[in-house]
């Protein structure tokens, strides 16, 4: 869709707005500093750049392996593992299945996101969640005050299948009850614009509150 066709139509042309989860709504803050007050908690000091190798380790292991969360035991499985990497990666001799709670990081919102929910909302779009996520992706969105704009949250692990994949947009819809060509995708990485792309829905490059800005034009 060009710029010209966008405003437009604007959010007229839409019914409803799938949403990424981090970068989008929610992204971790101080994950380092958390992970040193946990090491500490447990008796051990490393350098920052240990904590920082072990969390980029953790990180790149749960992108692979997020998909086996799809329950409250697949969530504690996968948080077993991510323990495990990480101390291998930061060199700490500590039980991973104990040091797994240490692994429930702390979230929050991003700037402008309730915002520009209560701005969609207001304008009667139905409203989901399409995120590569696990499934505490539910308790994040709830304790922030977020869970109540969506009508569905969709997750990759739930469905088996993460973006680009066309499968987790098209799982949102179908219980929206609405056609792809009337929704609308807001996301901060390539595969949220390649996903919808695929599921033939429009898309928008995040900040969230800067993409209903632009639509609402």
């Amino acid at each position: 869709m060009s710029d010209g066709q966008r405003t437009a139509t604007g959010l007229a042309a839409l019914d409803a707005v799938t949403i990424d989860g981090y970068g989008t709504l929610l992204t971790i803050h101080d994950p380092i500093g958390h992970l040193d007050r946990e090491l500490r908690a447990r008796g051990v000091s490393l350098p920052r750049g240990a904590i920082e190798r072990g969390f980029s380790a953790e990180a790149d292991y749960y992108v692979q392996a997020k998909l086996a969360a799809k329950d409250a035991d697949g969530l504690a499985a996968l948080r077993a593992d991510c323990a495990r990497v990480f101390l291998e990666a930061a060199g700490a001799d500590l039980d991973p299945v104990e040091f797994a709670a240490a692994l429930v990081y702390e979230f929050e919102a991003l700037p402008g996101v309730p915002d520009a929910l209560a701005r969609l909302t207001a304008r009667g779009l139905a409203l989901a969640v399409v995120a590569d996520w696990d499934y505490s992706l539910h308790e994040h969105l709830k304790n922030h005050g977020l869970g109540h704009y969506f009508a569905t949250v969709v997750t990759s692990a739930e469905v088996g299948a993460a973006k680009p994949s066309p499968a987790p947009f098209l799982a949102a819809l179908d219980r929206l009850g609405v056609e792809p060509a009337r929704a609308l995708h807001v996301g901060d990485h390539a595969k949220d614009e390649e996903g919808a792309a695929a599921a033939g829905m429009h898309f928008a490059p995040a900040p969230l509150a800067e993409a209903v800005q632009q639509w609402l034009k």
